[in-house]
């Protein structure tokens, strides 16, 4: 008000101003043109502007804008403030705004998010989370994880210009042993244990009682319903000269008590327990023995002890200043693979030689020494190659026994760790045949086209045929080797067909009844409904011929003059297969293949190691390593599971897991293109102008003179980029004949190059992997596989064939 008087007292003014103005104006006018006129007509124009300006200058009243406050952030804390979850609040330039005390004690007022304290998974989860509240308005993030806890975020876009967002961190609960532990304190197994004369107690690490059994309350009170949530445990009781231990309302006459301190520790939670900062469990026995206890106390301490944590699932033991055992749990009897039996006397005896003096030095140390827990990494003698973690802890208070050995049942544990090794070896080793054998490939290439191109100038009279055919039959010999490296890579080719399992069984019973001998008894069983798979019928065949003869071969060994091999087919559901222990296989519907004999069995060290090429327990000689590695590559490849169980002396038993094949949609043009049956050789005469591309030279130079010996026009090129070039250049080719792998530009870069200019060139790999691998890997439509070694014949029948279904 006080900035819109002086204008109004200075309107008067100007008005007079204005006035004496007009006058001295007009008197000029007069004076100028002595016309009264004229004067008049000036005056007019002055007084019209004049009411103009009058109208304009007039006051209006003008309507108030509405206004905003600037924020007060401190209105906004005390809005957000709550205990249940952190709140903050960012800019757009990702600055922190303002946060609740819940915030700042969770991830501190320096860490705006989504940049916290966090791991990179949980620091991705926030950032899309953000992203995703400017964007849309809002986002959220599951799991947020840090060393200090986890919890769920979720951030809303708001502010009149939507140029801030509240990000609200919720804590996800997590198992909490005490928690779980509370409702048994007054449950079945807290009345078991008040009648046995002991009292329950949980206490926190700062001294107070979380929760107590109604027997402790009735002894520590009087009174069972007492409520005792928060008091100091320390006042409960009174310890006397002698340090004996008793209930402080029973005064200097009470007897004396027996303290047991278990720490509830979270087993599944990462790294190593905090005992000092652990809620722990007091059990307190009421005939048990106190630290000043005479020996017959101590003599009634110990099977109150053994009553009460031998139930337990933990693997507990404990063991007196001698280092000899008390006794032991049955779960720990367990976990030492000695589930059973007799409790030894002392501890060393269940470790290996070497682990025995410092096993006996740690338990004395913590038998004489302060109370105190670690840790000591031994090997049990029935696991002598997996060492195991035995925690000890030295106890006060009991009499003779000193300390308290702990062992948790890690087999299954071990048993995954040895499967997981073992599958992470075989896919190396499988890697590395592979590629041997796709180089071997190309020799055996060379070797086997030179001999048939030898064997064309030589009759079988001559003196040189017969060492020509030997050389090539122990090509052939080779190439049969590399097809079983490359069934155990799983980089084979295959020609899977949709078929039902006892249709193969059936065809190759007969081969078997022969193979096995008549001595060893053949029994064939089906189950009903089985399920189609998917998979190459001559290598299902492969399969059990490799597997029925490894039988045989178990069954001679044997020695009793007889046997029996045992082949059925059996249906798995999938609830069946999620029963199974381990979860290796996924959970679907598998028709399976068991394969028992009566044999020798293999022995629990070879087990692990069946599957691994070249190891064999035959004689020198008697089989090349192989056969199970075939078996084992062919299955992988066919998209099944092997598992192999034996019990030594009486028989092994192999199961094969085949997926239950279901039918999806029709097949792609491309893919039915790839499959239609081709023209043979005979068919096509015409000749043709063929581009070689290869980087071997000695299966180029075969390849080029079989080629141009079957009436074609070959012309060369060591690598794709020679061979694009050649295209590039103006080269007018029927068919391109190309190599995979190849330095520089690979054949199907080169491939797809060319049709880019020759769009309906036909192509022709030659390869050593697998024709199914190399589709899905190249995936060029009507492309044709010719796989390594071949013969002379075989790249002219199928460069024939090629050319007669193209011009065809």
């Amino acid at each position: 008000m006080k900035a819109a008087a002086a204008p109004a007292r200075a309107a008067p003014l100007e008005r007079l101003a204005l006035g004496l103005a007009a006058l001295a104006s007009g008197a000029i006018v007069w004076a100028a043109s002595g016309q009264l006129v004229v004067v008049a007509g000036f005056a007019a124009g002055l007084i019209a502007l004049g009411a103009l300006a009058w109208v304009l200058g007039r006051p209006r009243a003008v309507a108030a804008e509405p206004g905003y406050a600037m924020p007060d952030w401190s209105v906004t804390v005390t809005a957000i403030d709550r205990a249940d979850a952190a709140v903050a609040i960012t800019d757009r330039a990702g600055r922190l705004v303002c946060a609740n005390p819940r915030y700042e004690e969770w991830f501190g007022a320096g860490h705006a998010p989504p940049r916290l304290a966090a791991d990179n998974a949980s620091l991705e989860r926030l950032a899309k989370a953000g992203r995703s509240a400017w964007r849309d308005g809002k986002g959220s993030a599951d799991l947020i994880e840090s060393p200090t806890g986890r919890w769920k975020a979720s951030a809303l876009r708001s502010g009149r210009g939507d140029d801030y967002l509240v990000w609200t961190f919720a804590p996800l609960s997590s198992p909490d042993p005490v928690a779980e532990l509370v409702p048994h304190l007054d449950g079945k197994m807290g009345r078991a244990l008040a009648q046995a004369g002991f009292s329950l107690a949980i206490v926190d690490p700062d001294g107070t009682v979380r929760a107590a059994s109604a027997g402790f309350a009735q002894r520590a009170t009087g009174d069972a319903n007492a409520q005792l949530i928060g008091q100091p445990f320390v006042a409960l009781l009174r310890q006397d000269e002698g340090d004996r231990i008793t209930w402080a309302r029973d005064g200097k006459k009470g007897a004396p008590l027996s303290l047991f301190y278990l720490p509830v520790a979270d087993p599944d939670a990462p790294g190593s327990p905090d005992y000092e900062a652990t809620p722990s469990l007091i059990l307190i026995a009421d005939h048990g023995v106190g630290l000043g206890g005479g020996a017959g106390e101590t003599t009634a301490a110990v099977p109150h002890l053994e009553a009460l944590i031998g139930p337990l699932p933990l693997g507990l033991a404990m063991a007196d200043r001698d280092g000899r055992l008390l006794f032991a749990n049955p779960a720990f009897m367990r976990a030492t693979g000695r589930e059973g039996e007799v409790v030894p006397i002392y501890p060393t005896d269940l470790v290996v030689q070497e682990d025995k003096g410092p096993l006996s030095d740690t338990i004395r140390r913590y038998a004489q020494g302060p109370a105190a827990s670690g840790d000591i990494a031994v090997r049990l003698k029935g696991q002598p190659e997996e060492p195991v973690s035995l925690s000890l802890a030295g106890v006060r208070g009991l009499g003779e026994a000193s300390v308290l050995l702990s062992l948790t049942d890690s087999s299954e544990e071990s048993r995954l760790k040895r499967q997981v090794a073992q599958a992470t070896k075989m896919q190396a080793v499988g890697q590395l045949a592979g590629g041997v054998a796709h180089d071997f490939n190309n020799v055996l290439t060379a070797i086997l086209g030179t001999c048939d191109l030898m064997l064309l100038r030589h009759t079988p009279g001559d003196s040189d045929y017969d060492d020509i055919q030997q050389i090539r039959a122990n090509s052939n010999r080779a190439a049969s080797l590399t097809r079983q490296l490359l069934a155990f890579s799983r980089q084979q080719t295959l020609r899977p067909e949709v078929l039902q399992l006892p249709d193969v069984v059936s065809d190759v019973s007969h081969l078997l009844k022969r193979l096995i001998g008549e001595k060893i008894q053949l029994s064939v069983t089906h189950d009903r409904d089985l399920g189609p798979v998917r998979a190459d019928p001559t290598q299902l065949e492969q399969v059990i011929v490799n597997l029925a003869v490894n039988a045989r071969d178990a069954i001679l060994a044997k020695g009793d003059g007889g046997g029996k091999v045992s082949l059925a087919t059996r249906r798995v559901s999938a609830a069946q297969v999620r029963a199974m222990p381990g979860g290796i296989m996924p959970q679907a519907d598998y028709t399976a293949l068991v394969v028992e004999d009566t044999g020798t069995g293999i022995p629990a060290d070879h087990l692990s190691k069946i599957f691994e090429p070249f190891f064999t327990t035959k004689e020198q000689g008697k089989g090349t390593g192989l056969g199970l590695s075939t078996v084992y590559g062919i299955v992988k490849q066919s998209g099944g599971f092997i598992f192999a169980e034996s019990d030594h002396g009486k028989g092994t038993r192999f199961t094969v897991y085949l997926p239950v094949h279901h039918a999806g949609p029709g097949q792609s043009q491309a893919s039915v293109r790839a499959e239609l049956p081709e023209a043979s050789a005979q068919q096509w005469s015409g000749g043709g102008r063929i581009l070689l591309v290869e980087d071997e030279d000695m299966v180029r130079a075969v390849a080029q003179r079989a080629l141009t010996r079957a009436g074609y026009e070959v012309t060369v090129a060591s690598d794709g980029d020679e061979g694009l070039e050649l295209v590039e250049a103006g080269g007018e080719f029927d068919l391109v004949v190309s190599d995979v792998a190849m330095p520089a530009m690979d054949g199907p870069s080169m491939a797809r190059e060319i049709r880019k200019l020759h769009p309906a060139m036909p192509v022709l790999f030659m390869s050593g992997y697998a024709e199914e691998q190399l589709r899905k890997e190249i995936d060029i439509d009507g492309v044709h596989f010719l796989p390594k070694p071949f013969s002379v014949q075989q790249i002219g029948d199928k460069v024939g064939a090629v050319l007669g279904a193209e011009k065809g």
